[in-house]
């Protein structure tokens, strides 16, 4: 076996670039850690350069690196911590080729149910709203421009391997895209808690049927003024209770659930 690499290593501090979005970009690359990412990244090969693993790693996934075709690379505890963003690193690391699709793929065939966001900030939020489209059959998530950055570690780890399920658009100008996908037959509709449609009554009417993009704002602002005008309609989610609002997070998975159950 070959000696494992170090943080000093040529190969590990290529990588190391990779935990910044400019390095991510100028390389085409991203890092996917952790068992559940690897293995995601893994069942399409082509798409993963390397794998990086210490010897305590390497033991523990064995039946994962032996199946597959692409390098396995020891490295030492040090050289995996430096690749990892977390305080526990898993000692796992994969370096995988950036998923991007155009913009205009979806607009030449737009998914059932697809996902844009507009200057959403938080990568734990990108994360899980990746997961959450994944689970619900969405085909697609536009990241508009000003969006977290998906590849980012924080959001790879909290898609929990869902990046490697769903069609990624990053940077799109949304709007230019929004009314070129609408006119292709998909219906916008903006998450807006003071929205005039309420969400049952969405479902109701038929206007889930699909094609469906669901657009979503910052966090602490919401969709932006110029694009919720855009949309074919402003949908609240109905609060039964006494809470104020919901965070971003769960009110797409309400939104994107009774979608999904509306098209079943």
């Amino acid at each position: 076996m070959s000696e494992p690499l170090t943080e000093r290593s040529a190969r590990i501090v290529a990588a190391r670039k990779l935990t910044r979005r400019s390095g991510r970009d100028a390389a085409g690359l991203f890092l996917a850690e952790g068992r559940q990412a690897v293995a995601e990244a893994l069942a399409d090969p082509t798409g993963v350069r390397e794998v990086f693993a210490t010897e305590a790693a390497a033991a523990a996934h064995a039946d994962l690196l032996a199946a597959t075709p692409v390098p396995v690379r020891p490295v030492t505890e040090k050289a995996a911590a430096s690749l990892s963003e977390t305080v526990t690193p898993q000692g796992l690391v994969a370096v995988c080729a950036l998923r991007d699709v155009p913009a205009d793929a979806l607009v030449t065939a737009p998914p059932r149910l697809a996902v844009a966001l507009a200057e959403l900030a938080d990568p734990g939020n990108a994360g899980t709203v990746l997961r959450t489209a994944d689970a619900c059959g969405a085909g697609a998530v536009v990241f508009g421009a000003g969006s977290a950055d998906p590849y980012g570690g924080k959001a790879v780890r909290s898609s929990a391997g869902s990046l490697f399920h769903v069609d990624v658009v990053r940077g799109a100008p949304l709007p230019d895209l929004l009314p070129r996908l609408q006119a292709a037959g998909a219906t916008v509709l903006a998450a807006d808690g003071g929205g005039a449609a309420a969400l049952d009554e969405v479902a109701a009417d038929g206007r889930l049927a699909g094609p469906v993009v669901w657009l979503f704002g910052n966090e602490a602002r919401g969709v932006p003024a110029g694009l919720a005008g855009l949309a074919d309609a402003r949908v609240r989610i109905p609060m039964r209770g006494r809470a104020e609002s919901l965070n971003l997070a769960a009110a797409a998975a309400i939104c994107l659930y009774t979608t999904q159950l509306a098209q079943r």
